[in-house]
C-alpha cells in the first residue's frame, strides 16, 4: 500500500491546565482498542514539547471507510465523552488522496 492510498487524521487538542493525567488515563483504553481495529495502521498520541497543554493524535488508516467505522466505536465515543470537561479547543484534519478535510 502506498502512502498516497492511506488516510491520515491529525487531531489537535488544547487542554485545560492540570488535565493531562486525566486525559492520558482516559485515552489509554481508546488507544489500545483502536490499534486493534481492522484498517488501523497507526494511532499515536503526542504531547507538544513547547506547550504542555497541547496534545496531537496522529492516525493512519487503510481507507476512509475504516476511519468512518472508527468514529462509531464504543471506545472512541467513551473517550470523547470523558475528554469533554478537559478540552478547551479541538480541531482535526483528514488527509485523503491529497485532499484535506477539516472536521
Amino acid at each position: 500500500m502506498k502512502v498516497a492510498d492511506m488516510v491520515h487524521l491529525i487531531a489537535t487538542l488544547k487542554i485545560k491546565p492540570g488535565s493531562i493525567e486525566a486525559l492520558l488515563s482516559a485515552a489509554a483504553p481508546c488507544i489500545e482498542a483502536t490499534r486493534k481495529e481492522q484498517g488501523c495502521i497507526s494511532y499515536d498520541l503526542y504531547r507538544s514539547t513547547t506547550d504542555p497543554n497541547t496534545l496531537v493524535f496522529v492516525e493512519v488508516w487503510k481507507s476512509r471507510e475504516a476511519l468512518t467505522l472508527h468514529f462509531a466505536t464504543e471506545h472512541l465515543l467513551k473517550w470523547k465523552e470523558q475528554s469533554v470537561p478537559h478540552i478547551v479547543k479541538r480541531s482535526a484534519k483528514i488527509i485523503n488522496s491529497g485532499e484535506i478535510e477539516e472536521i
